[in-house]
C-alpha cells in the first residue's frame, strides 16, 4: 500500500510541477477552439455602413428594449447607447485576440468575464430569457445544457483560470516579459 501511494505522491507533485505551465495554455486553447470564433461572428452582426456605423441589429441585440420603444429607430437613441454598442462591438473582437495571442491575457479574461455577465443579464432580462426556465437553467438539475447558468459558467471558469494564471508559455505576455528591454538593469547581461 505505500508503494502505491508513494507513485500517487510522485504522480501529484509532477501533475503540481505542469498545472502553472499546460493550464494557462489548455485553457486559451478551449477558449480559441469554443468561443473565439462565437464572439467574433457576434461582433460581425453589429458591423453597419462604415466603422462608427454600428448596425440596426447591434442596437437591438443591446438594447432589445429601448429599440422596440423607439420603433427601430437608432436615431431616437443618444450618444449613450452608440457608445455603448461601440465599446461592445470592438471588446467582441479585441479582447478575444487578446487571450488567443496571450497579450494583456489577465485584463482581457477579467474583461470577457464582465462582457458574459452583461451578455446574460441582457439575454435574460432584454431578450425575455428569464421567462423561458430552459434558457435560464438550474444548476445541480442534471441537465447540463441551459443557455446561461451551465454553458456560461464553463465560459468564466475558462477566463477566471486566465485571471488567476496568466497566459502561460506559449504567450505574448511571456515574451515581452522575457525581453531584455523589460527586465531590471541588474539583471540584464
Amino acid at each position: 500500500m505505500t508503494a502505491l501511494f508513494t507513485a500517487y505522491d510522485r504522480l501529484v507533485t509532477g501533475l503540481e510541477r505542469a498545472a502553472p505551465l499546460l493550464l494557462p495554455s489548455l485553457a486559451r486553447f478551449v477558449f480559441a477552439a469554443t468561443l473565439l470564433v462565437y464572439f467574433w461572428n457576434s461582433a460581425m452582426t453589429k458591423l453597419g455602413n462604415g466603422v462608427f456605423r454600428p448596425s440596426l441589429g447591434a442596437y437591438a441585440q443591446i438594447f432589445p428594449k429601448a429599440m422596440e420603444a423607439a420603433g427601430y429607430d437608432v436615431s431616437q437613441l443618444g450618444l449613450f447607447h452608440w457608445a455603448v454598442v461601440m465599446a461592445g462591438t470592438l471588446a467582441e473582437f479585441i479582447l478575444p485576440l487578446l487571450i488567443v495571442v496571450g497579450l494583456f491575457t489577465r485584463l482581457a479574461a477579467l474583461g470577457m468575464i464582465g462582457f458574459v455577465l452583461v451578455q446574460s443579464l441582457t439575454d435574460l432580462f432584454g431578450h425575455g430569457g428569464i421567462e423561458h426556465a430552459g434558457t435560464l437553467g438550474a444548476w445541480f438539475d442534471g441537465a447540463p445544457d441551459a443557455l446561461i447558468l451551465d454553458q456560461r459558467a464553463f465560459w468564466v471558469f475558462v477566463l477566471a483560470c486566465l485571471v488567476l494564471r496568466g497566459a502561460g508559455p506559449l504567450s505574448l505576455d511571456r515574451v515581452f516579459r522575457n525581453a531584455p528591454s523589460a527586465r531590471p538593469a541588474s539583471q540584464r547581461q
